[in-house]
């Protein structure tokens, strides 16, 4: 029997292709479209699902289901002494406290792991515990090592349009209409397992700069002294995504810029053409 087996959710940004690359395993994210819900990666693709949200189809997201979850679970551990879980921060959803009550009823062979992460700093720390797990370490030491360096990353998102957070009421149908003629972009900020406003600009090209600024001021502060990571993130064309790769790569030349287009499930709440990056220390 195998050691330890490494799980997470698409929220990670990690594509079935690049999980089974990598050795690891993954549990789609539900989106629900005009009613219907699809799984991503799986029964739903960028291909389809921007098209759709283009043309207005109402969306929203869910948690995986206990049974969904319970299922794999079970399926590893025919196969693996311990499972890993590593899902979307708690903060952000349900996902972590459903499944840590899960958890309880496999005795101690499945330890989830509230990492506060989503996008491409949980994709950093889910192929971190595949490494540890490879080199020896023990699953409780690589769940509580995820949990204490949780923490440690940054990321910010600007997103292009205010009509999903009009939906999801975290903005006013007055305050849209406004932020729309005016083009103002919210710049939002993950620091730890809340997304908060970080600041409101007007333009495109303000927010770019807006994120950068974040990014210098994490480097110079939080991590000073310590070598860092910076990814790029986006959603829809891969073509938005490379020109943002390259606005940072500019701005920060001693760097290895690379990107990853963000899960369907944030592009449920971000709208197309979003940009986002994270800034985490290198493991």
């Amino acid at each position: 029997m195998k050691r330890i087996a490494v799980l997470t959710d698409t929220n990670s940004g990690l594509t079935p292709a690049q999980a089974e690359r990598y050795g690891v395993f993954l549990i789609p994210m539900p989106i629900i479209l005009d009613g219907k819900t699809y799984f991503e990666d799986v029964s739903i693709t960028p291909e389809e699902f921007y098209p759709r949200l283009a043309a207005g189809s109402m969306v929203s997201t869910s948690q995986p289901s206990p049974g969904d979850v319970a299922d794999l679970w079970e399926r590893l551990l025919e196969k693996y002494e311990k499972v890993i879980y590593i899902p979307m921060s708690s903060g952000l959803s349900g996902s972590w406290q459903t499944s840590a009550i899960l958890a309880e009823e496999y005795g101690g062979r499945v330890l989830t792991v509230n990492n506060r992460r989503i996008s491409v700093t949980l994709r950093q720390s889910v192929l971190e515990a595949k490494r540890l797990a490879e080199e020896g370490a023990e699953a409780e030491e690589i769940a509580a090592r995820l949990e204490r360096e949780g923490l440690d990353a940054s990321i910010y998102i600007a997103v292009n349009t205010l009509d999903l957070l009009k939906r999801s009421g975290r903005v006013t149908a007055a305050g849209a209409a406004i932020g729309t003629a005016l083009q103002i972009k919210p710049v939002l900020q993950i620091q730890g397992d809340k997304l908060d406003a970080y600041k409101k600009v007007r333009g495109i090209k303000a927010a770019m700069l807006t994120i950068i600024e974040g990014l210098e001021s994490d480097r110079a502060g939080r991590f000073a002294g310590k070598p860092v990571s910076i990814r790029a993130a986006y959603t829809g064309s891969e073509e938005t995504g490379e020109k943002w790769r390259l606005v940072l790569q500019s701005a920060f030349p001693d760097l290895a810029i690379e990107k990853d287009p963000l899960p369907l499930s944030i592009a449920c709440h971000t709208g197309t053409d979003a940009l986002g990056v994270g800034i985490m220390p290198e493991t």
